[in-house]
């Protein structure tokens, strides 16, 4: 496990799933976890299990954004970790079909989400000489999938931000990072299953990874063995990845 003591760490999106999850497996690590979500029930009680800080509010909102990391550096000191979590699957529909306000969202979620919350960490990390912006990414980035257009093309976007963050702050000490997980056992994966809309849909349960198996990546990327990573997407569908994070033999 990578040694984080004395780091303090952002996660988004860390109610459930792989959040919570990744937010559970950084305080393991040693680190000080901002823990954000909408659901301020939810971050409150995440946060007092970790020993970690309750940043409720919204990614969509560039406010929110800069507040979270503001209280986080007030109450912390620095910010050396972003991951940027929060995501939507919706609407799961044809492109014909789609609504355009729950299109929109999941827009604003998943791609404008992470520009806030990179845009908001970086002066922070700059005037600290550095840290490590981490977004979970997708293979729907790359490859279309039925009903998904919403999530495929945001989440493609995202994608892209990351290469134009590494391409823009390498140089001053940024580590910009994907990790494609694969498709994972969580609520989103549930209401996927549930639409029967494409092959993903119709996955046996077992082939989902846990929660737990992206959680340990991510803290092993703000390792040293991450730089060979930096400005590109690590697939945990990778058994060499797997077998190197130590998930199996």
């Amino acid at each position: 496990m990578v040694n984080l003591q004395g780091k303090v760490v952002l996660v988004t999106g860390s109610s459930r799933g792989i959040g919570a999850a990744a937010a559970r497996a950084f305080a393991q690590a040693g680190a000080r976890v901002g823990v954000m979500a909408r659901s301020e029930s939810a971050v409150n009680d995440l946060a007092a299990q970790i020993g970690g800080i309750a940043l409720s509010g919204d990614v969509t909102s560039p406010t929110d954004m800069e507040r979270a990391v503001a209280t986080l550096v007030e109450q912390a000191g620095r910010l050396d970790v972003l991951v940027n979590n929060a995501g939507l699957i919706g609407p799961i529909a044809g492109i014909s079909a789609a609504d355009p306000g729950e299109w929109g969202q999941a827009i604003d979620v998943n791609l404008k989400g992470v520009f806030h919350g990179m845009r908001a960490a970086l002066p922070v990390m700059r005037a600290q000489g550095g840290g490590t912006i981490l977004t979970v990414g997708s293979g729907a980035a790359h490859n279309p999938q039925e009903g998904w257009s919403a999530y495929c093309a945001s989440k493609a976007g995202a994608w892209m931000l990351t290469r134009a963050l590494d391409h823009e702050a390498r140089s001053q000490g940024i580590r910009a990072i994907s990790l494609s997980p694969g498709t994972v056992a969580t609520d989103m994966q549930d209401a996927i299953r549930k639409s029967g809309v494409n092959p993903v849909s119709r996955l046996d349960w077992s082939v989902h990874i846990p929660p737990e198996w992206p959680a340990r990546a991510l803290v092993w990327l703000c390792g040293p063995d991450g730089d060979e990573f930096l400005g590109t997407e690590v697939s945990l569908r990778d058994e060499a990845i797997r077998r190197r994070v130590g998930l199996i033999p």
